[in-house]
C-alpha cells in the first residue's frame, strides 16, 4: 500500500522502487478574476510591466520543475514536457492551464497544480498595482492519465 506513513506513524515519502515506468500526464486549471479594464490592459499589450502572460508562463513552467522543493515528501521528477497556457475566459478572467508530462514511476498532478497556481500568483503580483481586487479561483486537476490508477477526468471539463 503506497502511504506517506512509515510502520510507526511518521510522514515519510513514498517509496516507488516497485512501481513501473509508464508515461504519464497531468492537467491543472486556476483562474484569476479581475476587472475588465485589467484583463484589458494585458491583452492590449498596454500593461507597465510588460508582457503579464509571458512571464506568468515561464512562472509556472518554473515552478513545475520545483515542486519537489516546495511541497514535503513530493518526489523529484525528470519532467519532460511542461506547458503552461493563459486566455481570456470572458471579460474579465484569465484561464490558466498547466500539462506535464513524464515517463516515470508516480504521477505529475502536483507538478500540474504547482505550475498552475504560480502562473495565477504571477498574474497576480504583476497586476496588484493596477488591480488589488483580483481573486484566484477554482484550482484544480483537471485530467490525468497513465499509472496504476488510471485516467481521471474532473467533472465537467
Amino acid at each position: 500500500m503506497l502511504t506517506h506513513l512509515d510502520a510507526q506513524g511518521r510522514a515519510n515519502m513514498v517509496d516507488v522502487t516497485e512501481k513501473e515506468i509508464t508515461h504519464r500526464e497531468a492537467v491543472a486549471l486556476a483562474k484569476v478574476r479581475m476587472l475588465p479594464a485589467t484583463l484589458r490592459m494585458i491583452a492590449e499589450g498596454e500593461h507597465p510591466k510588460g508582457d503579464v502572460f509571458a512571464v506568468a508562463r515561464i512562472a509556472g513552467i518554473q515552478a513545475a520543475k520545483k515542486t519537489s522543493d516546495l511541497i514535503p515528501l513530493c518526489h523529484p521528477l525528470m519532467l519532460t514536457s511542461v506547458k503552461v497556457e493563459l486566455s481570456s475566459e470572458g471579460e474579465d478572467t484569465v484561464r490558466i492551464e498547466a500539462r506535464c508530462k513524464l515517463s516515470g514511476q508516480t504521477g505529475v498532478e502536483m507538478e500540474a497544480l504547482t505550475a498552475a497556481s504560480v502562473a495565477a500568483l504571477t498574474l497576480y503580483d504583476m497586476c496588484k498595482a493596477v488591480d488589488r481586487g483580483m481573486v484566484i479561483e477554482q484550482i484544480q486537476l483537471l485530467e490525468k492519465h497513465g499509472g496504476k490508477s488510471g485516467h481521471f477526468v474532473a467533472e465537467g471539463a
